[in-house]
Parts: structure tokens; sequence; C-alpha cells
């Protein structure tokens, strides 16, 4: 199984990956980070993105005829990147999600996804 440190250094691999938070969803705290998060709130933007994650959650389940829904990856795009967040299933403590931000002008947004989706599914399998 791939450690935290592993993960997040495999997900600034991606090109174009600028920083990366592993965050734990239930509490809202971040777990690791890699690249250029080890210069900002990390613990902060940690909260502020599980909310917003699970804000999501909420309101799409509301709209949902079922009132379930299940999110593979969100993405926002601003005017300065990409935005990033894959929840994932672990045997860790908890569920947790990977954010990544991306430069706008370097970054494949899709071998991005690509990537996150196969990292996840390492971790969920081994």
């Amino acid at each position: 199984m791939l450690g935290i440190e592993e993960c997040l250094t495999e997900v600034m691999a991606i090109p174009g990956a600028l920083d990366a938070i592993m965050i734990d969803q239930t509490s809202g705290m971040a777990v690791g980070v890699g690249g250029g998060s080890r210069h900002t709130d990390v613990e902060k933007s940690a909260a502020g993105l599980s909310e917003t994650l699970r804000a999501t959650l909420d309101g799409l389940a509301t709209a949902s005829p079922t009132g379930t829904v299940r999110i593979n990856d969100m993405i926002v795009t601003t005017d300065s990147g990409h935005h990033l967040l894959r929840p994932l299933e672990t045997i860790f403590d908890g569920p947790l999600v990977i954010y990544v931000r991306l430069d706008l002008e370097r970054s494949n947004l899709a071998l991005a996804r690509h990537r996150l989706q196969s990292l996840s599914g390492r971790l969920i399998t081994t």
C-alpha cells in the first residue's frame, strides 16, 4: 500500500501540479502536504475544501431522485488554475480526499484526473 507521503509524491509528479493536500474528510484536517502547500495555511485550506466537498454532496443529494450521490471527483477552474478534489475509499482511519492545484497553462486536466483515478485505485486495492 502506498503511504501518504508516497501518494503525495506521485500527485506532485502530475504535470502542472503546484501543490497537494491529503485531507481527512471527516475532520477536515490535513494529514499530509506536498509542493507549494507548505507555504500556505494548510489547515484552513483543508477545512475549507472539506466543507466545500460536503456542501456539494449535500446539494447534489437533495437534487437527486434517490437522495444519495457519490462524487468521483470535483473540478473547480479559476483564473489562476484548476483545483481537483478526489474522495478516496481507503482502509486508513477514515475517508480521505486528495486535493491538487494545477497550473492553468502547464497542466492537462484529463491526464490529472486519470492519474488521480489510478492512484486512488491503487490505494483501495493494495
